[in-house]
């Protein structure tokens, strides 16, 4: 496994760049807007992370300019339906704590503004990535070292809401569900919106 390409930029493009290493070798790297911010102009020296998708008919280096955004590349290739190339899209659109900020918040429009990407799928991904980050509700913190720390929400509410998308609700149709609903536990507030949703 390639899990870092350090040296000289050959090649600087809006989908990609070519690093050539000091064996001579350049390897073609496909990034993200993000990343392509950090690699500086032709000539010029850059190591960049790395993950390698194996197909049957290629094999496509993708780049990367940190761990975070790796990290991020992979959880979002784990989601059915999101390719490698619509999980650089998506990375395309800011900094890895603004999509996990993104994420944690249910932005749903902020997903379906990449090309490719309907509203099921962006639901898909709020979902899957909240579970996996643990992100629930979270609120991310950048901390000395520019980490990007989340804490899991015990919000009844937030529960409540994730409960009903995980059994098929769109994330507007939890909230207006859960809109009339009081209580203190995530199961009552749960078993009022399933009722509000036979009425």
């Amino acid at each position: 496994m390639i899990a870092l390409v350090a040296g000289k930029v050959h090649v600087r493009r809006p989908d990609h760049v070519v690093i050539e290493t000091a064996s001579g070798v350049g390897y073609r790297l496909a990034v993200s807007a993000e990343t392509l911010r950090h690699v500086p102009a032709a000539g010029e020296s850059v190591s960049l992370l790395t993950h390698l998708v194996v197909r049957e008919d290629a094999l496509s280096l993708y780049g990367f300019a940190t761990e975070e955004e790796r990290d991020l590349f992979l959880l979002l290739i784990g989601v059915q339906g999101v390719g490698p190339k619509m999980a650089v899209a998506v990375l395309s659109g800011g900094a890895p704590r603004e999509l996990v900020a993104s994420v944690a918040a249910g932005d749903v429009k902020r997903l379906t503004a990449v090309p490719g990407i309907g509203k099921r799928t962006a639901e898909r991904i709020i979902v899957e990535l909240r579970e996996k980050v643990g992100a629930l509700d979270a609120v991310p913190v950048v901390g000395d070292g520019g980490e990007i720390t989340v804490r899991r929400a015990d919000d009844p509410r937030t529960l409540a809401r994730d409960g009903l998308v995980e059994l098929g609700f769109s994330l507007e149709e939890a909230e207006a569900l859960l809109a009339e609903a009081v209580g203190d536990t995530p199961e009552d507030l749960l078993q009022q919106a399933l009722r509000a949703a036979r009425a």
